[in-house]
């Protein structure tokens, strides 16, 4: 298949895919931490728990969407499944009571996230030039977190000044979940993606899983086992005294700053290399880990340590995707974005979990003592492998 910039169009309707359907994720998402918190038996330990199994579920899945539109050498399917029933599955959190309904509804939404994401990554690389592939992914999470900014803005603005309730805010966000669809329908253009050969899953796996990919994960599993994802940085904006109607507005922050840096990250990531803008993106979440534990208790604080979160998750999560291609054939990028998935959703699961369950017992100090040393560790990695690459 030859790529070419007429289909720089697909990079543009599956960004405004991902709006819509991050207004509805996170009018959800940005209340659920605290949602959870405030059901029988939760706690930052349970709350680990949920995000950590969620999450690491859909990494898994994302490796084997992957593979099989590889093999298929379609994606557009897997996108429609996957986002299917990620929209249809959110408004179901308005009739849960119990802890384990919540885990079986976001285990469902992740489902098809997991679904979903290694095939629209691949025809997001397959519809552009190798040397646009940065500035796609910056634009596509670009338009992906404008939507997540507009979430919880509505969510907030619907409870406060319409006084509705966290179910009447689950039960809208299928609203814009089902314009996203309506999108995937008749705004994705299908690409056929290019195979050099026939192969076989092991086959792929081999050539995948050899060289400076390897070392690369390595890199990013290593760190991956100590990020937290974004519910702790809620969690920690409630303890430092902000409202419950107003951790939504905490998310805007973390979404805004990841919004404005994602399209110069990943400008810059093409033009200075990917790795070095990767390992800054290291350097802020060790910040962010830091800060947790020394900054003083209060709202102000919250929100500068959203901000700096933000700015960690925009750098990281578009440069990664961006690095995939660029270590692999071109007939394997399905493959290769799955057994990325795969690797890190399994080291999330063991941050999450850790990190929630040394926050229960011995308090916040203890799970920044561990992120923030994982980071660093991680940080001199990154750094060793971009020196190891110098001629």
């Amino acid at each position: 298949m030859e790529q070419n910039e007429d289909n720089f169009k697909n990079v543009y309707m599956m960004g405004y895919v991902s709006f819509f359907t991050d207004i509805s994720s996170e009018m959800v998402f940005s209340i659920l931490p605290v949602y959870i918190l405030g059901l029988p038996g939760g706690s930052p330990a349970m709350l680990g728990l949920i995000e950590g199994l969620a999450e690491s579920l859909s990494y898994i899945l994302r490796a084997v969407s992957g593979v099989i539109s590889d093999k298929m050498r379609r994606r557009k399917l897997f996108i429609l499944i996957g986002y299917g029933l990620s929209n249809i599955a959110k408004p179901f959190f308005s009739l849960t009571s119990t802890i384990t309904q919540v885990l079986t509804i976001r285990v469902l939404d992740r489902v098809g996230k997991g679904i979903r994401t290694a095939p629209r990554d691949a025809l997001i690389s397959d519809s552009v030039p190798a040397w646009r592939q940065g500035e796609a992914f910056g634009l596509h999470r670009t338009l992906d977190q404008t939507g997540a900014i507009a979430g919880p803005l509505l969510a907030t603005g619907v409870m406060m000044y319409l006084g509705w309730t966290v179910q009447g805010v689950f039960k809208l966000s299928l609203l814009p979940g089902l314009i996203a669809l309506f999108i995937i329908l008749f705004g994705v253009k299908e690409i056929i993606a290019s195979r050099d050969s026939e192969y076989k899953f092991l086959e792929g796996l081999g050539e995948v899983l050899r060289g400076r990919f390897l070392w690369l994960l390595l890199v990013v599993t290593l760190f991956s086992l100590g990020a937290f994802n974004y519910s702790f940085i809620l969690l920690n904006a409630k303890e430092m005294g902000v409202g419950d109607a107003l951790i939504p507005i905490v998310y805007v922050v973390v979404n805004v700053a990841h919004t404005v840096i994602a399209i110069p990250s990943g400008r810059l990531a093409d033009r200075i290399g990917k790795e070095k803008v990767l390992a800054g993106g290291y350097g802020v979440f060790f910040v962010t880990a830091v800060l947790l534990f020394f900054v003083p208790s209060s709202v102000s604080a919250a929100y500068l340590i959203a901000l700096i979160y933000g700015v960690y998750v925009g750098v990281v999560e578009t440069v990664q995707r961006a690095l995939i291609p660029g270590y692999v054939n071109s007939s394997l990028k399905g493959t290769a974005y799955g057994v990325y998935y795969l690797v890190v959703g399994v080291a999330m699961f063991i941050a999450n979990f850790i990190v929630g369950s040394l926050w229960t017992s011995y308090g916040l100090w203890a799970s920044s003592l561990y992120s923030s040393g994982l980071s660093l560790l991680a940080l001199i990695g990154a750094i060793l492998f971009i020196n190891k690459a110098k001629p």
